[in-house]
C-alpha cells in the first residue's frame, strides 16, 4: 500500500506498535500452578472460579458500526455485512494474509478457453444443516447472483462482471461461462461469489433466507436479533481446522463513543472503526490494544454529472482544489488517511502511479468557479452517520473550505447509513442526492472492480457517465493482454483525475480496539475472520 506521509506513517507505527508490544508481554505470562483438590476430593473454590475464567475465555463479543444488513449473503453491497457472514459463508477461493489467492471450496482453478474458467470442487464439505456441498450448489450460487431469474435481483451481478452462467461437467466440476474474456475473473472470485445450498434457499421465501443462515463455514448460527445482535457457534463439523474461539457475538453500535465504551467497560472484545481521538487513552491501558491497517477502500464525494452545477467539470475541478486535504487528514483523522488523486489505490492492477491529488489552492477554485459559470451557487453536501469513522467530521471540514469561496455556500445534511445507501443503490441515478459522501472499496485489488459501479455509466452506483470512458472501460474488460490492460487502466485513471467526478478524499483506515486476549493482526482486505484468532 501506499508510503505514508512522515508525521501520518509516525503515527500509525506509534498506534500499531504500542499493540504489538503488548501483545508480546503478555505472550510471556507463564500457566499458574494447578490447584490442589479439597479433602474430600471435591474442587476448591479457586479452581471453580479458573474454570468459570477459562469458560469466558471461550467465547468473545465484536461490536461494529453495524451487524449488517441482512443474513442473505447474495442480497447485499455492504463490506460490513460480508465481515459478519464471512464467518459461515465461504467462497470457492479467497485471499490470504499475504493477498495471495488461495484455494477454499475449490481444490484447483483453471482458465479453460478466453469465455469459460473451471472450478474442481472439494469433497466431504457440510453445509451446516447436515447436507453435503455439491457442485450443483456451486453452479446455482453463481447463477443466483447473475441471473435475476433464478430467485433474486443481486446487487452483486456487478461484482463478478461479465459472467453469465455456470454448469456442472461431466466430471463434476463446475465451469463459469461469462461474454468476455474477463482477465480479473478470479481475483472478483477471491473476493465475492459466496457458494449457498440450493435445496435450502429454494425451499425458502426471500425473508427466512434473509434472517437464518447455512453455510459451510466454521461457525454456524446460534440466535438473530435483527440490527441488534447475532450469535454465533463453533461448527464441530467443519471441514478445515477448527477454529480456537468457541462463540462469537456481533453487535451494532453506529456511534464510535459507545464502542468505546462497550470496550472500556469489557462490555466488548473487539470494536472497529475506532476513532482516532479514543485511541490514545486504549494505548495507555494494560489489558486493551489499538491495532491499525490501511484499508482496501477510499473515501469521497460524488458530484452527479446530469444536475447543475456539477455538469461542469471546471466546478468539480474547484471542488477538488478548494480543499485542504492534507490538513483534513491531520487534523481530523489524526492521520490515519492518505490522500487519493483516483478511484484507485496503491498495490490495484491499474493504479497510476504519475498521478498526484489535487493541491490546496482556493485562488485557482476562485478562478474555476469563475469559468463554470456558476455563480451564487448553494450546496447541499450529504454524508452518511457511522459508515467509516470521521465521515460526518470530514463533511463539516470539507464544506467549511467551500464556504470560503466568495461565490459558493455549502451545508452538511447529516443521513442514516442504510437510508443513503438504498438511494444509492437503487439503480437509479435520479434518487441520490446531488452530492453525498461515502466510502467504496473491495479486496479485489483490481481497479475495474472499484471504479466502475461508481463512475461507468451503467454502474450500479453511478454518479457519473462519459462516453471516453465507458469506451475505455469495454476495452479494457475485454483485453487478454495484462500489460495492454494496464495501460487503459493507467488512461482511465489519468481521465477520470482531469474530469473530477468526485472530491478525492482519503483511503480509509481501519483502526480497532482490542482485549489484550484475543491474538489477531489486522488484515487490509477489512475481513476480520474469527478463525484466524487465538486466545490467551
Amino acid at each position: 500500500m501506499s508510503n505514508s506521509h512522515t508525521v501520518r506513517r509516525r503515527t500509525v507505527l506509534r498506534y500499531a506498535g504500542a499493540g504489538a508490544v503488548s501483545a508480546v508481554l503478555a505472550g510471556c505470562v507463564g500457566e499458574e500452578d494447578e490447584e490442589p483438590e479439597g479433602d474430600d476430593g471435591e474442587e476448591t473454590d479457586d479452581t471453580v472460579e479458573e474454570e468459570e475464567e477459562e469458560s469466558d475465555d471461550e467465547g468473545i463479543t465484536i461490536v461494529q458500526d453495524a451487524i449488517g444488513t441482512t443474513l442473505d449473503p447474495h442480497a447485499h453491497r455492504e463490506a460490513v455485512t460480508t465481515r459478519t457472514l464471512s464467518q459461515t459463508y465461504e467462497g470457492l477461493i479467497r485471499r490470504d494474509r499475504d493477498a495471495e489467492i488461495v484455494p477454499v471450496l475449490a481444490t484447483e482453478y483453471e482458465r479453460i478457453d478466453d469465455e469459460t474458467v473451471r472450478f474442481e470442487i472439494r469433497e466431504g464439505v457440510e453445509f451446516h444443516d447436515g447436507s453435503e456441498l455439491s457442485p450443483e450448489d456451486v453452479a446455482y450460487s453463481v447463477r443466483r447472483i447473475v441471473d435475476p431469474d433464478v430467485g433474486i435481483a443481486s446487487p452483486q451481478a456487478d461484482q463478478i462482471s461479465g459472467v453469465v452462467d455456470a454448469e456442472v461437467t461431466d466430471d463434476g466440476a463446475v465451469d463459469v461461462l461469462m461474454d468476455t474474456v474477463n482477465p480479473a475473473v478470479f481475483s472478483l472470485f477471491a473476493a465475492y461469489m459466496t457458494v449457498m445450498n440450493e435445496e435450502w434457499v429454494e425451499s425458502r421465501d426471500a425473508d427466512d433466507v434473509a434472517t437464518d443462515m447455512n453455510g459451510t463455514g466454521p461457525y454456524r448460527i446460534v440466535e438473530y436479533e435483527e440490527d441488534v445482535e447475532l450469535s454465533l457457534e463453533r461448527f464441530e463439523g467443519y471441514w478445515d481446522d477448527e477454529p480456537e474461539v468457541q462463540a462469537v457475538t456481533f453487535q451494532g453500535q453506529p456511534e464510535s463513543s459507545t464502542r468505546y465504551s462497550a470496550l472500556q467497560a469489557g462490555e466488548a472484545d473487539f470494536i472497529t472503526d475506532l476513532h482516532p481521538d479514543d485511541a490514545p487513552s486504549i494505548e495507555d491501558e494494560d489489558d486493551r490494544r489499538v491495532d491499525s491497517s490501511p484499508a482496501t477502500r477510499i473515501v469521497f464525494i460524488a458530484m452527479r454529472y446530469d444536475v447543475e452545477p456539477f455538469d461542469s467539470v471546471e466546478f468539480r475541478q474547484a471542488m477538488n482544489y478548494a480543499i485542504d486535504l492534507d490538513a483534513i487528514i491531520e487534523s481530523v483523522l489524526s492521520g490515519f488517511g492518505e490522500p487519493t488523486s483516483q478511484p484507485s489505490m496503491e498495490g490495484f492492477f491499474g493504479f497510476n502511479e504519475g498521478i498526484e491529488p489535487y493541491p490546496y489552492d482556493p485562488d485557482r477554485a476562485a478562478e474555476l468557479v469563475a469559468e463554470s459559470g456558476y455563480t451564487d451557487v448553494d450546496l447541499e453536501l450529504h454524508t452518511p452517520i457511522g459508515d467509516v469513522f470521521g465521515d460526518v467530521e470530514v463533511a463539516q471540514a470539507v464544506a467549511g473550505y467551500i464556504d470560503d469561496l466568495e461565490e459558493v455556500s455549502c451545508e452538511v445534511q447529516q443521513r442514516e447509513f442504510s437510508s443513503l445507501v438504498d438511494e444509492l443503490l437503487d439503480g437509479e441515478i435520479e434518487t441520490s442526492p446531488e452530492m453525498y459522501l461515502i466510502s467504496w472499496g473491495n479486496a479485489t485489488f483490481e481497479t475495474s472492480a472499484i471504479a466502475m459501479p461508481p463512475l461507468a455509466s451503467t454502474g450500479s452506483l453511478t454518479s457519473f457517465s462519459d462516453e471516453e470512458i465507458d469506451e475505455l472501460f469495454t476495452e479494457a474488460e475485454a483485453e487478454a493482454d495484462l500489460d495492454a490492460r494496464e495501460e487503459l487502466y493507467f488512461e482511465i485513471n489519468e481521465r477520470l483525475h482531469e474530469l473530477a467526478p468526485w472530491i478525492f478524499l482519503h483511503q480509509h483506515y481501519n483502526i480497532y480496539g482490542i482485549d489484550e486476549r484475543i491474538e489477531w493482526e489486522p488484515r487490509i482486505d477489512e475481513q476480520i475472520y474469527v478463525r484466524e484468532m487465538g486466545l490467551r
